[in-house]
Formats: C-alpha cells, structure tokens, sequence
C-alpha cells in the first residue's frame, strides 16, 4: 500500500473512532452491557467459523516456521472459544466505572465539588499473536466507554477477523456504532508506523502486547501516551521457611502452566537457608516437566541435568520452557537479585515465616507481588477485573493489571450557586 493511500486509510479509521467515542462515552450502561452480551453469544455461536479461520492463520504460521511458544500463543480450540466468550461475560457483569463519583467534598464558600470517571477517549491497541486480544480489548474498551482500535499481528490476521465479526455484529445489535471497535485491515506493517507517529489528532493512548522489540518501538517513537510492559522477567523465591510440597507446586506452575505468557516465572531463586532440603526436587520437577534449568554452580552441583548460567541469564524472559535458577544468602539477597535484574512485572516468595513474607512484600518494587502463590496469578481475570487490556510496570496512570477502571480518566464537577472568586 503507498503513502497516501495508507494515509487516507488510517485517517478514515481515526475520525470514524473519534466520531464513536463520542458516542459511546455518553451510551448508557444497559446499552454496553447489551453489546456485550450479544458478543460473547456471537463467539459461542461462530465458534466453527472462528477455528477454521484460526486454522488458516496456524498453517501459515507452521509454513513461516514459528516458534512453538508463538504457535502456542496462536492457537485456538474450543475451550479457549469458551474462555474468550466467558472474559466477554465477566467484562459485562463488572460495574459501569463510567459517570461514578470518586470522592466529593465541599469547600467553606458553598461550592461542592465530585471528581467523576469518565473513558480516556480512543485507545489503539497493537499487538502479536494471540487473537483473544481482539475480544478481551474490543470487550474492556467498549464497557469502559472507549472506542479501540485494534491492530493485530499479521500471524492471527484471520483469527482476529473472525472475532472482530462478532463484535460489530454485537455493537450493530444493541445500537451502537460498529465504529466503536475497529480493526485496521492491512496488514502493511507500515500501519503500525502510522498509528505511532501520524495519529495524535485520533488516539488517546496507545497500548503495545508483544515481544520487547515492538513494545520497545511503541515507547520510543508513540506520539500519545502509552500504557504497557517491556518484559515479564518475573520471579519466585523459596526462602528457608518455605512448606517443601508448596515450594515444588508453586514453582512448577509458576513456570510450566504456560510458558509463553508475561506472568510466566523466569528465574528461580532459592534461600542458601533450605537449599539442602529444597533445591534438588525443586529442580528435579522443573527438569522432569521438560524444562531446561539453568543454574550456578551450587545448582548444578543438585542435579548433573543443569546448564551453567551466563550473566545475560539473569535478565533473560524465556517465554519457554527454560528458567534460570540461582542460590541466595536469605531474603534481602532476593530483593537486591530482583531489583537488579528484574523488569518489575511480578514477583513471588514462598514462605511460612509472615515477617519474612511481608519484608518481601513492601520492599520488592514490582506491579505485583504475591505470597505462597504462582506468577501465573498477574492476570486481570484472575484479580476479578473480567478480562485485561495488558499489564502495566508504568508508574503513571495505571499499575499492574489494566481492566476496566484503569481505562478510565476523571474530570471535577464543580457546582455553585453564583459564587465568585474575591
């Protein structure tokens, strides 16, 4: 596609996204919730068509020799259909956030004043691989009053397009504008370019899911702010009060329930405290699971299986089946090991002893941080937000998770009664 012809595409797909948020920030909740229900029906009911057309994207994918963890992102089956329908659902019987009052108060003069939720605007969404994006972002968007605009990896173009179907069908049903959720339909990566640098007239907010070289380019050449991660290079600590069966549980889960996602455990670190007792069947699960441990020297002395780690190691975020694991002198070693090497995504320690477990909690500077349970947790589902749009390691707007409150502004309504300033 050239220049300008991408150009008046783009435009297009910016002012028709203007023209619904408008729309839509003043739709009430009944209407959304409507939308949202005829969508997660629509899902269920084009279930076949939605499979075949994610079969499409997987052979080319397999043809393009992908990688098994990007296959894995890819795929769809039934029971993820299902999943994706519930998200759609659980968006749904979330709270309206919309038009809420944050706080309010009134000052000496008279005036009262409300700090009120409003949506952020349009929020553009550029991500790889996995198609569930399309519905949980076109879903989150759409009850928090947002219009999206939604460009999907070239690999899930077929898939992506089978569900966005079914939210415009949905938006059509309930009388809302099927500009509300749009898909840019070019797969020209040129697009991408465009959305970051020519769209600051349109979109609100940019929000970046994929590997770190298109997160890193949102953030270097965005125009509009940008919610999102760089990368998942999230950790588990055993320290030397750890229960053994819960250690061995929740470092096997936090690592192979999937491997290929943000809250997927990375590095495994283990108090010099109990590694007489925990380190070898630990390691020994994590082996006889099919992952590939790379440790230093005092783990490869626990089991012969285990590769030497390199420096690079340390900060690697596999999103596969390979973890790196290292020894450490007690619970402020883990805390100086995270912050240097860590992406601040999530953290987790494994620990009977509460002051231990609290000294982790307040000190380790992460999104998320958990006690006696698995990474795979740092998920807007799992927190009951319905679905997410992403996780957040910012530090302005929104942290961690970001569902349906986290895409949302504020404005203050001020209210008199012929007050003037002496």
């Amino acid at each position: 596609m050239n220049a300008s012809a991408l150009s008046e595409l783009m435009d297009g797909l910016g002012r028709a996204a203007a023209a619904a948020a408008q729309v839509l920030a003043l739709a009430p909740a009944a209407q959304k919730d409507a939308a949202l229900a005829a969508a997660a029906a629509a899902v269920r009911a084009q279930g076949g068509a939605i499979l075949a057309a994610n079969e499409r994207d997987l052979a080319a994918a397999r043809a393009a020799e992908l990688s098994a963890p990007k296959l894995e992102r890819l795929r769809l089956d039934a029971r993820r259909i299902e999943a994706i329908a519930a998200g759609i659902d659980a968006v749904r019987a979330l709270p309206d956030p919309i038009g809420t009052t944050v706080a309010e108060w009134q000052r000496p003069n008279g005036l009262r004043i409300q700090r009120v939720r409003v949506p952020l605007g349009v929020i553009g969404i550029i991500y790889e691989s996995r198609p569930n994006v399309t519905a949980d972002a076109g879903a989150l968007c759409l009850k928090s009053g947002n219009a999206a605009l939604l460009r999907g990896g070239s690999d899930s173009q077929h898939s992506s397009a089978a569900l966005h179907q079914c939210l415009v069908a949905a938006l059509t049903a309930a009388g809302l504008p099927p500009t509300c959720i749009q898909l840019v339909p070019t797969a020209d990566r040129a697009a991408v370019g465009y959305m970051l640098a020519g769209m600051s007239e349109y979109l609100d907010v940019l929000v970046p899911r994929g590997g770190r070289s298109l997160v890193e380019r949102v953030q270097r050449e965005a125009r509009v702010p940008v919610i999102g991660h760089l990368e998942g290079n999230c950790h588990v600590y055993i320290d030397r009060d750890a229960d053994l069966a819960m250690a061995r549980a929740i470092a096997l889960n936090a690592k192979m329930r999937r491997t290929g996602i943000c809250g997927a455990a990375e590095t495994l670190l283990i108090d010099r405290g109990c590694a007489a007792t925990h380190l070898a069947p630990v390691v020994r699960d994590l082996l006889e699971a099919g992952c590939e441990v790379r440790g230093d020297a005092t783990v490869q002395q626990a089991d012969p299986r285990v590769r030497p780690a390199s420096e690079a190691d340390w900060y690697t975020e596999y999103l596969d089946a390979i973890i790196a694991a290292r020894v450490v002198e007690g619970v402020d070693a883990a805390i100086a090991h995270i912050a240097r090497y860590g992406s601040a995504h999530t953290e987790s320690i494994v620990t009977a002893n509460p002051a231990t477990a609290e000294r982790f909690l307040q000190r380790v500077d992460s999104a998320i941080v958990l006690h006696n349970a698995s990474t795979q947790f740092a998920d807007g589902g799992e927190f009951g937000m319905g679905a997410e749009i992403g996780i957040s390691t910012e530090r302005f707007h929104a942290r961690g998770p970001v569902g349906v409150e986290q895409l949302t502004s504020y404005k203050y309504v001020v209210r008199g009664a012929g007050q003037v300033r002496p």
